[in-house]
């Protein structure tokens, strides 16, 4: 029963009762998020435990889901009418989710809340999780892929590091490549793409995209796969696969931060991974150049309120708090923020001590403002699964790429 509805029964039976005297009614929020890392959990919590100092009736939790299956998790979850109050949503489904009617509109609760200054959120940041001047979710993290380099492996393979190429202007995918080949044949495994693990194929993005490739047209209407740019980057992937070993092959499990491989593409957030028994020389450096140049790549992630959960009102006053100057200040330590005030290298510095001023300029606050963000797509869920399938013929060592690729346009042009 809600509050007004309590007070309204107490007068009903005849009873002058106070408003103080209305009991609270105890509210439960439920976050969705993928990740299960201690650091980020204990942040989350520290925030949700100052919210509930101010709103005692109100407790909030975060439910860690796998990474792989995210979002069909979420959608069964939905549709099971077990939907979360909150949950991150990735930058390939923005369009499904804003466009559905599933997200609740936040803006009026954001322009209310004291102090949460929303012109500090950039526009560009805004651009996915916005619908008709309506903003649909808050774009907590706008993180650039760099490469996390361990630079002992690379040594003991007789190997210049990354900073030395860079620093003569020789860090590019060839020079990358025949380094990751090194380590692998002295012993370690050469570079991993986290999170990709042969299913989730829109992070080789991160790769082909210094190629110019892209997986369909601006528009979205025209797959492009079997498109020289692409048909190059997957050739360049699959020699690095089964040819050269710089790449752990299918079945292979290597994780960078526990020192099994020379390099890993992934996020800042991933930072905190890093061992602190132990450690190794790393380095945080920019993703090499390809055949297209110098880019960047972009993961972008919101938190939208879900009409459909128990408590939609509370739910978007709690990411009102959550995502205030104050908290997304401290979130920065994981995750760059999309407030224009705290895109600085002071900031981003205080909130990433392991991150020298280099690292951070030339991998977060570069990649930001050059990077494109990864390729989404209206029911992407769908397009996703099937590209999965059809691209499982390309991880066999004598695979035709150009033949796989143009299967992958014949089964996913029709969803396009």
């Amino acid at each position: 029963m809600k509050l007004f509805d309590l007070r309204l029964a107490a007068l009903a039976a005849g009873i002058a009762l106070p408003l103080a005297a209305v009991p609270a009614i105890a509210q439960d929020i439920r976050m969705a998020i993928w990740s299960a890392n201690e650091a980020h959990l204990a942040l989350f919590n520290e925030i949700a435990a100052a919210y509930t100092a101010q709103h005692p009736d109100v407790k909030v939790s975060f439910d860690s889901l796998p990474f792989d299956g995210y979002t069909t998790t979420l959608t069964t979850q939905i549709a099971g009418g077990n939907a979360p109050d909150l949950a991150w949503i990735l930058e390939t489904t923005a369009g499904d989710f804003v466009s559905s009617g599933a997200l609740s509109p936040l803006k009026a609760t954001f322009e209310a809340a004291a102090d949460y200054n929303l012109a500090d959120v950039t526009e560009s940041a805004l651009s996915l999780w916005t619908a008709d001047g309506e903003i649909y979710a808050y774009p907590f993290s706008t993180s650039p892929f760099g490469m996390f380099v361990n630079n002992d492996v690379i040594k003991a393979a007789g190997q210049q590091t990354p900073a030395e190429l860079i620093a003569a202007g020789e860090w590019t995918w060839d020079k990358a490549e025949a380094i990751n080949a090194a380590v692998a044949a002295a012993g370690k495994q050469g570079l991993i793409v986290r999170d990709f693990d042969y299913k989730v194929w829109d992070n080789l993005a991160s790769i082909w995209n210094g190629w110019g490739a892209a997986p369909w047209s601006a528009d979205g209407k025209t797959c492009t796969f079997t498109e020289q740019p692409m048909v190059d980057a997957m050739s360049f992937i699959h020699k690095a696969i089964f040819t050269d070993k710089a790449i752990p092959g299918p079945g292979i499990t290597a994780d960078f931060f526990a020192g099994d491989a020379a390099m890993t593409i992934t996020q800042i957030s991933r930072a905190s991974l890093l061992p602190k028994e132990n450690p190794f020389s790393w380095d945080l450096v920019p993703l090499p150049s390809g055949p297209a140049g110098e880019y960047a790549v972009i993961g972008q992630a919101g938190i939208g309120v879900f009409a459909s959960g128990k408590n939609p009102d509370v739910a978007a006053d709690f990411l009102a708090f959550f995502s205030n100057p104050d908290n997304a200040k401290k979130l920065a330590k994981f995750f760059p923020p999309p407030r224009s005030s705290l895109l600085n290298a002071e900031v981003l510095g205080a909130a990433n001590p392991l991150l020298s001023a280099t690292q951070i300029e030339n991998v977060v606050i570069k990649g930001i403002s050059t990077g494109k963000v990864k390729p989404g797509h209206a029911g992407f869920a769908e397009i996703q699964q099937t590209a999965r399938a059809a691209l499982d013929a390309l991880w066999v060592p004598d695979a035709d790429v150009p033949a796989v690729l143009k299967s992958v346009c014949d089964r996913i042009q029709p969803m396009l």
